[in-house]
C-alpha cells in the first residue's frame, strides 16, 4: 500500500490540476470566512469542493439538499455542479454566517439556484415531501444529529442518488477504542448505522476529515 502525507503543497497542486479551480468569488469568500477566526476551520477545502462539484455532475443532480451551510462555500460548489434548472436547499440556523454565503452566491450568479432556510434542520427536513426525488444530500452540521438527519434524508433520496456526510473520521479520533469526545462517540454510532443500512451502498473516503459516500439502492 502506498501512502504519504498530504501537505498543503500537494493539495494545492491537486486543486490546480482540477477543472473547477477556485475563482475570485471563491477566494473572496474564503478570505471573508478566515476573518471569523477559529470557526473558519469548519469550511471545507478546495479539493473537497471540487469533489462535491464532480459528484453533483456525475449523478446529474437537479435537486440537492445541504445540512449545515456555514458561510456557503460547499453550497457554491454543489450549486455549480447542478444540472440546468437544478436547485439546492440549504439548512442552517445562523443568519450571520449564511449572510456571508448569500453575498457570495449572488456574486457567483448562483443565487437563483440556492434556497436557504434558517431553522432547525430537522424541522426543515421533516417538512419536505416524502417522495424520493433528492439526487444529492450533503450532511456537515452538528455531529450528534447526524443519525437523525440521515433517517430523514435516506427515504427522500432517489435510487442511484448520493448521500454524503463530512468529518466522519474526526481527525482520526474515530478509531480511539474508548473515545471521550462526544462528537467522536456520535460519529462512531453514525458510522455503524450507515454500515448496517441495507438501503444504501456506502464507503468512507479516507481524505479530508473522512467523507461518507453512500449510494441509494
Amino acid at each position: 500500500m502506498r501512502s504519504f502525507p498530504v501537505t498543503d503543497e500537494i493539495r494545492s497542486y491537486a486543486v490546480a490540476h482540477g477543472t473547477w479551480r477556485p475563482d475570485r468569488v471563491a477566494r473572496d469568500l474564503q478570505a471573508r470566512t478566515a476573518e471569523l477566526g477559529d470557526v473558519a476551520g469548519m469550511q471545507i477545502g478546495d479539493d473537497q469542493g471540487q469533489l462535491l462539484t464532480m459528484l453533483a455532475r456525475l449523478v446529474g443532480a437537479r435537486r440537492a439538499v445541504e445540512v449545515g451551510t456555514f458561510t456557503g462555500y460547499s453550497s457554491m460548489c454543489i450549486a455549480r455542479g447542478l444540472a440546468e434548472g437544478g436547485s439546492l436547499l440549504c439548512c442552517d440556523v445562523s443568519a450571520e454566517w449564511t449572510d456571508i454565503g448569500r453575498r457570495a452566491w449572488a456574486a457567483a450568479g448562483l443565487a437563483d439556484r440556492i434556497e436557504l432556510r434558517i431553522a432547525p434542520a430537522l424541522d426543515t427536513l421533516r417538512a419536505l415531501p416524502e417522495t424520493a426525488d433528492i439526487d444529492l444530500a450533503f450532511i456537515d452540521a452538528d455531529k450528534p444529529s447526524y443519525a437523525r438527519y440521515w433517517e430523514e434524508l435516506v427515504p427522500r433520496v432517489r435510487p442511484g442518488g448520493l448521500l454524503l456526510a463530512d468529518n466522519v473520521l474526526w481527525s482520526g479520533r474515530i478509531a480511539d477504542p474508548d473515545p471521550t469526545d462526544a462528537n467522536a462517540t456520535a460519529l462512531r454510532e453514525f458510522n455503524d448505522l450507515v454500515a448496517a443500512d441495507e438501503r444504501v451502498e456506502a464507503m468512507v473516503l479516507t481524505a479530508f476529515d473522512g467523507l461518507t459516500i453512500a449510494r441509494r439502492r
